[in-house]
């Protein structure tokens, strides 16, 4: 392995909070890019020194040396940036079925979501400009509010609003020029989720794909009848579960072309020595992080 970031996800498996749990004794990580070293000799889809991904979770990846099975590794381009190729199987792939696969988006059209400077909200922002869409983003009030709203908007950010502010009536002046989003995304739950809705046009749908509040969502009834919204829900791992390998393998080239055409850059990263893991997890739990930690071998 040579590089492995640390996710949301991970800590839930840790926790034993996630949807798939391993075996004890595991070893932690969910993706992570690696370099084949050796094959067996019936192996055909890799070779060595090629640049490699996982396309099955659970296996682990925070770890110098591993043995994988050939159909759970995606070989990448060699010339995209080790950053980049660590954290290309989760977030990014998330972003973009969540963004093709609920509502028929076309250009033009906006979509609305919270924790906006997450690894997956950061991943929406720039494929969504990649498609033509607009974006409403939201976040969390905090000290450098500035700062973030600048990192936000070079990525392709149309808005950048706070929590506070999308409950505020000041909140329709905003749909004078942009239309109401047809789809929303929702990775906290609580009066954030409750606040999306609100905003969604009629007949949208808000797909939820984490529950960092860890609080429940509620739905207006008048909402469900009277603009017919749709509650949904996004598991990266039931994705793949449910399509081919060549389907995955489509998506993730998909995406390196994104990189490689200089539409689509990881999130700002730290990198860590995979001895220093401590520090890494600690950091990663911390509120107001928009800094990817990726363990380095």
């Amino acid at each position: 392995m040579l590089a492995a970031p640390v996710n949301p996800s991970d800590i839930n498996m840790i926790q034993g909070k996630y949807g798939i749990l391993p075996k004890l004794p595991a070893v932690g990580g969910n993706e992570g890019v690696g370099q084949v070293v050796a094959v067996g000799s019936s192996v055909t889809r890799v070779k060595p020194g090629d640049l490699v991904i996982l396309g099955t979770s659970g296996l682990g990846t925070w770890r110098t040396e591993a043995v994988f099975s050939e159909d759970a590794l995606v070989a990448v381009p060699s010339d995209i940036p080790l950053q980049s190729a660590a954290i290309l199987s989760v977030n990014p792939c998330t972003a973009y079925r969540m963004l093709m696969d609920f509502e028929q988006l076309k250009p033009g059209d906006s979509v609305i979501q919270n924790g906006s400077n997450s690894g997956v909200g950061q991943a929406v922002i720039q494929i969504a400009t990649v498609l033509g869409l607009r974006t409403i983003n939201v976040v969390r009030d905090r000290p450098d509010l500035q700062k973030l709203t600048n990192k936000l908007k070079n990525l392709g950010a149309e808005h950048v609003i706070t929590e506070e502010q999308l409950r505020k009536p000041e909140m329709k002046n905003l749909f004078k020029d942009t239309p109401q989003p047809r789809l929303a995304l929702n990775c906290v739950g609580g009066k954030s989720a409750t606040d999306l809705l609100r905003h969604l046009a009629h007949g949208g749908t808000m797909v939820t794909y984490g529950g960092m509040a860890k609080q429940p969502i509620t739905a207006p009834v008048s909402l469900l009848i009277f603009k017919d919204l749709k509650l949904r829900g996004f598991w990266l791992t039931h994705w793949k579960d449910t399509h081919s390998l060549d389907e995955f393998k489509e998506l993730i080239f998909t995406l390196c072309d994104f990189i490689l055409r200089g539409q689509f850059t990881a999130p700002d990263c730290s990198e860590v020595p995979l001895q220093d893991y401590q520090r890494a997890l600690e950091t990663s739990m911390q509120p107001f992080i928009s800094t990817k930690q990726i363990f380095t071998m």
